[in-house]
């Protein structure tokens, strides 16, 4: 599972990205994907999913 770190997350819209460790391409994430709350500088793992618009993560969670 994919480990990376929290770049950006806005509350009010529910949406943000994520920088993975190995230094691949930021992705998107959307509140509903989480487990819990996230905000910037978590470190967290989730599942990569490819969508219409890019990749997106899934099933976020903390470490």
């Amino acid at each position: 599972m994919p480990q990376g770190t929290v770049k950006f997350f806005n509350d009010d819209k529910g949406f943000g990205f994520i920088t993975p460790d190995e230094g691949s391409k930021d992705v998107f994430v959307h509140i509903n994907s989480c487990n819990g709350d996230i905000a910037e500088n978590d470190v967290v793992t989730y599942e990569v999913e490819e969508t219409p618009k890019g990749l997106s993560a899934v099933k976020v969670s903390v470490v």
